[in-house]
């Protein structure tokens, strides 16, 4: 945890009397025989929540009248109600080929208004009981290592208790930007023809991609390293790393090496500890500083499932500060798949892990990420469509999780037989490197819809990169995740919280991935307020489902009424200049209010308040946008913005010198 701010009310280690006192919003009552604590609301005198500490066994009761959320990444259950969840994990954990590795967190939150974080629970200790649906239960059993040392209740809204639990735990840092691009990995390579020959195609086809992916070799027989825990290229695919990393850099391509086996016994409070300790940090990370120098610009530590908790936390701050340590002015970033609460702070992103490529799958891993993003860190992603290939993988399943993840943080295109796993895989009638002995219809290698359907997903992913970067920032700021569950913003409708398969992406657009295979419609619950599909531009009244007709092509997005949506022209990497303006949407029906943050998308420097925010405010009954600099923030740079008014479609340009300036239509 991190260091809190907090003030004492009560302290000690017998209650001979019931004990009440008031803390904003809220009244607290103490009883002993059992150890209780009651939290009502003050204007109302609403229960929040009762927490009682058992007498004679070491269990914690709380009350689960409404829907419960959270636990960490994978296993069943959006609301996480009507089952038991040990806190253990790992690999297979938890049905790993339909949710993915298990990374549990004691950590619940309910739209009902209460948040809870059981903290020090070394190991894999506990369980939670959800059973019952109005009551669950944290069981400790016999071990004194199962009971927490701390036990965190929140009360209010739930962005508010999700912004305590990150300052509690620890907030993200902004990550670079190239990293909300697309990135593109590969398993068995043929030679270093093919590692160059792939970076070029993207640019050739204009596919926009900010980085490759090289896995070890151990998982697959010819990778970028010399075997499992290895840091050294191998010659038959890397012959001249150092020049090879040049020419993808000259393409504008990061490059991101996989490393796994990492010391059980990994550890360290700091990068600058001094220490003769094989695996302390320090000294493991010195083991990669020669690929770094060659021309690694981030990392993917694999594996992990096996290391304890403490140790897991260690490898995710070797992985920021090392890197720091290095270049000392440059964003680190590593795609991590274990953690523990508290691996925020130190940029790592975590991904879903292993599962199959299956329809099941899909669907699954829509909830799978809003629990993570609520309880475990801001930035999630998955595998493009499945880790492990089945027969279930087609053209059709790859489409449809390729849109999916084209609206959740991390974007990768990651799975055995790899070349499926390329934007124009499915059309060269080739396999490519085989890795399972169940494989994808050869009939589904001549799908010619799947490139330009995937062309536009990208283009669309890096329109969207000044809302999706303000997003990452809003995430640094208040621990709010990119990827939010519908009663995240609408904590008083019942109905949204029953939505796992649907998402908000932001504040102002509703996601709804389409899952079932074969489908022409899908239902789609609205929130209450007004909403326009993106793509045709039709309104809806909310406060209700609807269905929405799809293609292959459509992955059902809408925008919320009053919403205000920067977009950029298409670029092909995220650091590329673009020559037209930024377009700002807006969605008529309602007053609106974003602040666009910018800054140089890879230094440190945004520490220092070097970023900027400019202030756009539509007031629907004038009809009119006013642009400005946020309060107390450095003023965005100056330039024309093209304004679009919808529906209608109605375009005016605004030039905006770093001053107020306003547009009516």
């Amino acid at each position: 945890m991190t260091a809190y701010r907090s003030t004492l009310l009560w302290k000690g280690s017998e209650l001979p009397r019931p004990a009440a006192f008031n803390a904003g919003a809220y009244r607290y009552r103490l009883q002993a025989a059992p150890f209780s604590v009651t939290v009502t609301r003050r204007r109302d005198g609403r229960l929040v929540q009762e927490l009682v500490w058992s007498e004679t066994a070491p269990t914690l009761t709380f009350r689960t009248g409404a829907a419960v959320f959270g636990l960490g990444e994978g296993a069943a259950g959006y609301d996480r109600r009507g089952r038991v969840y040990p806190m253990s994990d790992g690999w297979g954990a938890a049905n790993r080929p339909v949710y993915g590795s298990r990374i549990s967190i004691p950590f619940v939150v309910s739209p009902a208004g209460w948040g809870l974080f059981l903290a020090g629970l070394p190991g894999q200790k506990g369980e939670f009981d959800l059973k019952d649906p109005s009551q669950g239960t944290y069981h400790g059993g016999d071990d004194p290592a199962a009971r927490p040392v701390r036990v965190f209740l929140f009360a209010g809204d739930p962005a508010g208790m999700l912004g305590d639990y990150t300052a509690l735990t620890g907030r993200a840092p902004m990550p670079p930007k190239w990293v909300l691009g697309y990135m593109q990995s590969h398993r068995t390579l043929a030679g270093p023809g093919e590692v160059l020959g792939v970076a070029r195609t993207f640019r050739e086809k204009n596919l926009p991609c900010d980085a490759v992916i090289y896995l070890g070799t151990g998982y697959c027989p010819a990778g970028w390293n010399q075997g499992h825990g290895s840091i050294e290229f191998n010659p038959a695919t890397f012959d001249q790393p150092k020049e090879i990393l040049s020419r993808l850099h000259e393409l504008n391509l990061k490059v991101i090496l996989h490393v796994n086996r990492a010391p059980r016994d990994l550890h360290g409070e700091s990068i600058a500890e001094a220490s003769d300790h094989p695996n302390h940090i320090r000294n493991y990370w010195n083991r990669h500083r020669m690929a770094q120098a060659e021309g690694a610009d981030a990392w993917w530590p694999d594996d992990g499932d096996e290391l304890p908790q403490e140790n897991r936390i260690a490898r995710h701050r070797a992985y920021y500060e090392g890197p720091l340590a290095d270049r000392p002015n440059l964003r680190p970033w590593a795609l991590h798949r274990t953690g523990y609460a508290g691996v925020a702070r130190y940029g790592g992103w975590i991904w879903s892990g292993d599962p199959e490529s299956r329809w099941e799958t899909l669907a699954a891993h829509v909830p799978v990420g809003l629990n993570h993003s609520v309880s475990l860190t801001p930035f999630w992603g998955s595998d493009v469509g499945g880790f492990i290939p089945k027969k279930e993988l087609t053209g059709e399943l790859y489409v449809r999780w390729f849109q999916f993840s084209a609206f959740t943080s991390s974007f990768r295109g990651h799975g055995r037989t790899w070349h499926l796993r390329l934007p124009w895989g499915w059309n060269t009638g080739e396999l490519g490197p085989v890795e399972e002995k169940e494989s994808p219809d050869p009939s589904e290698l001549r799908n010619a819809a799947v490139e330009p359907i995937c062309r536009d997903y990208l283009n669309l992913r890096y329109q969207l990169l000044p809302y999706n970067y303000t997003l990452a920032r809003e995430s640094h700021d208040t621990g709010l995740p990119m990827m939010r569950p519908l009663w995240l913003h609408y904590q008083n409708d019942q109905e949204a919280a029953q939505h796992g398969d649907q998402y908000l992406w932001g504040r102002e657009i509703l996601v709804a991935p389409v899952v079932e295979k074969g489908v022409t419609s899908r239902s789609v619950y609205l929130p209450e307020g007004g909403w326009y599909d993106w793509w045709t531009g039709e309104f809806q009244a909310g406060g209700r489902a609807i269905q929405r007709k799809v293609e292959l092509s459509t992955l059902p997005l809408y925008a919320r009424a009053g919403a205000i949506i920067p977009l950029d022209p298409v670029r092909q990497y995220t650091g590329q200049a673009v020559t037209g303006p930024t377009t700002i949407r807006i969605y008529r029906g309602a007053d609106g209010r974003f602040v666009l943050y910018e800054d140089d998308g890879v230094s440190q420097e945004y520490l220092k308040g070097q970023g900027t925010r400019t202030r756009f405010t539509w007031d629907d009954r004038a009809r009119r946008l006013r642009v400005e600099p946020a309060a107390g923030a450095r003023p965005g740079p100056e330039g024309t913005f093209r304004v679009r008014l919808l529906p209608e479609g109605v375009e005016k340009e605004l030039v905006y010198k770093g001053a107020p300036a306003a547009v009516r239509f």
